[in-house]
């Protein structure tokens, strides 16, 4: 099985080395990367291209931001399934490819944990998403997966299509929404970190992004699931993401991988 990752950058020169040294470490062979720059100013397409290699396409030119991008790269990689590995994250250990590849023989969509990190120097953790099983309501309960941790096999990326430019800063939610509560895939839930993800990104800088998230994921179970005005999810949805602050969040098997 081709895994290809789907890396979105702009002006990343700061980071953009620790996420192709992680990609370059799997142990997993059959892998590709799709690096996808949106014509940056400073560094980064420098330092990617001294990365080019066979697994590693390059590709940098100006986009309408991080879902145009990624819907180039949904055009353009060649694997057997797909996910994203965000400009500014990495894989937590070097088996992770490995650990999904394995999930994705078993169910199309495969999704883990995540370490919120301050950086990936110290990688002090800021809070831990842990993945669970989906509901029997899905989205509707409050339940999202980890989109850094989100595979899944061809069949379904082809049919949930691209990103929708609409929602700025809930695209994402709104493809694993599509491909999983709309189009009824199955998801694997490996009980493994598989990210570690630096904090400060769109949807997590403050509290002001939380809640814009928030009520942008609720237009589009409005769209998918003829959500109300206020429905539960608006409520459980960030409630879940208390948890994630505390030392509950955490279990000892999980970091078995450092």
């Amino acid at each position: 099985m081709l895994i290809s990752v789907l890396t979105v950058c702009h002006n990343a020169q700061d980071t953009i080395r620790q996420t192709l040294d992680s990609f370059c470490a799997q142990t997993y062979a059959n892998r590709e990367m799709i690096l996808i720059d949106g014509a940056s100013t400073d560094h980064t397409f420098e330092i990617a291209k001294t990365y080019r290699n066979q697994n590693i396409k390059l590709i940098s030119e100006p986009d309408l931001g991080m879902y145009d991008a990624l819907n180039k790269g949904l055009k353009l990689y060649t694997g057997d399934a797909v996910g994203i590995l965000n400009a500014d994250d990495t894989y937590h250990h070097v088996d992770v490819l490995s650990e999904i590849s394995e999930g994705l023989r078993k169910k199309p969509v495969v999704q883990g944990h995540v370490n919120f990190i301050t950086n990936h120097h110290s990688k002090t953790i800021k809070r831990r998403w842990r993945g669970q099983h989906r509901p029997r309501n899905g989205f509707k309960a409050g339940w999202m997966p980890a989109h850094p941790t989100f595979y899944v096999r061809r069949e379904v990326a082809e049919r949930v299509g691209e990103f929708d430019l609409s929602f700025s800063i809930a695209a994402d939610y709104d493809w694993m929404l599509r491909a999983v509560d709309v189009l009824g895939f199955e998801v694997d839930l490996l009980n493994t970190i598989l990210i570690d993800m630096k904090t400060g990104g769109r949807s997590t800088k403050n509290v002001l992004a939380h809640i814009r998230h928030n009520l942008e994921a609720l237009s589009v179970r409005q769209k998918w699931l003829n959500a109300g005005v206020v429905d539960y999810a608006l409520f459980a949805k960030p409630l879940r993401k208390v948890m994630q602050f505390t030392p509950f969040a955490k279990t000892p098997e999980m970091d078995a991988h450092v």
